[in-house]
């Protein structure tokens, strides 16, 4: 197997001219480049990835830590930060933990600071559990993605306007009495973005003068929370709200199943709009605020290979684009 000296020897260069030419960090005339590079090929030379970190000082690996990817926001958004980093040559190190759990806290503690990246993305970090400073304290270049951005660059949408334009959506067509599933009733389970969510909705309806209809619902932010929250609650008829906003389109989506299975129509006794635009909102013709999460890790990428290229580049925060989509689980109040 050809070694970097052997590339070296053939091209007429020195092993570290050899290096630079073919990373591409660093300055070779362009003939010298061609002549290393004509060499490498002649030899079926292939970089290895821990010669080429000790040549450079960069790993070509950034981290990603966010929650599991066992909900579609995420898994979303970890493909999107994937088609990016390949597209630049960079290995990706994932770390999808649970909250509040002792392997979270040995990560953020122990294992992330011995750990060489050039860089860190970081997704949906809470700001209790002082996460963010750890990882600004590694010194590495880093990006968050979600509301809380403390300290570093940032792609995010505009949690609290996402879920007041959904519940002013409901309002406009005539509804009053608005339910919003998928608050906690312990406020250590909110997470910070489904807690900006939820003083949006708070927000539009003390807005409208309707603060004696909110009616916040506990439930977990997937379609069986949904469908468990809106089956218990609709199953009253006579306290039966008008319309629902869910945290998310998981929970809007399973509070739809529910009423389905209740013999509630849909729009027609009872509207419903989710948050997220997610895969299976259009074919449950789900009216949403529409976001791209692949896009957020395209975006999230493009921050972060900024900040390892200058260390001194101001932060940015970035406000992806959300907007209402409607389609036909919404409708005037009989």
């Amino acid at each position: 197997m050809s070694t970097i000296a052997d590339v070296a020897e053939r091209a007429g260069v020195s092993k570290a001219t050899a290096s630079r030419a073919l990373t591409g960090r660093g300055y070779v005339a362009e003939a010298t480049r061609r002549r290393v590079e004509d060499a490498a090929d002649a030899l079926d030379y292939i970089a290895h990835s821990s010669a080429t970190s000790l040549a450079t000082g960069r790993t070509q690996t950034v981290g990603v830590v966010m929650p599991p990817v066992d909900r579609w926001f995420f898994a979303e958004l970890l493909a999107g930060i994937q088609e990016s980093l390949f597209a630049l040559d960079y290995d990706l190190s994932l770390y999808g933990v649970p909250e509040r759990s002792s392997a979270r806290a040995r990560l953020f503690e122990s294992v992330l600071p011995r750990r060489r990246f050039d860089g860190i993305i970081a997704v949906g970090i809470q700001p209790s559990a002082l996460e963010l400073e750890q990882l600004q304290r590694t010194g590495r270049p880093l990006v968050s993605v979600g509301p809380y951005n403390e300290g570093s660059s940032s792609v995010s949408i505009d949690d609290v306007a996402a879920a007041r334009i959904a519940t002013e959506h409901l309002i406009e067509l005539g509804h009053a009495d608005i339910a919003f599933i998928g608050g906690q009733v312990d406020a250590a389970d909110l997470s910070f973005g489904d807690g900006r969510r939820l003083d949006g909705y708070r927000g539009a309806l003390e807005s409208a003068g309707l603060t004696a209809h909110i009616r916040v619902v506990d439930a977990a932010p997937t379609m069986p929370g949904g469908y468990a929250a809106a089956a218990g609650m609709l199953g009253d008829r006579r306290n039966r709200p008008t319309a629902i906003v869910g945290v998310c389109d998981e929970a809007a989506i399973g509070a739809v199943i529910a009423a389905r299975r209740l013999g509630i129509a849909v729009p027609s006794e009872l509207s419903v709009v989710g948050i997220d635009d997610h895969e299976h909102a259009e074919m449950f013709a789900l009216t949403t605020i529409g976001q791209s999460p692949r896009e957020q890790g395209h975006e999230a990428v493009r921050l972060l290979t900024g900040q390892m290229a200058d260390a001194d580049a101001p932060l940015e925060h970035v406000s992806a684009a959300s907007a209402l989509v409607v389609r036909s689980s919404t409708a005037a109040p009989r």
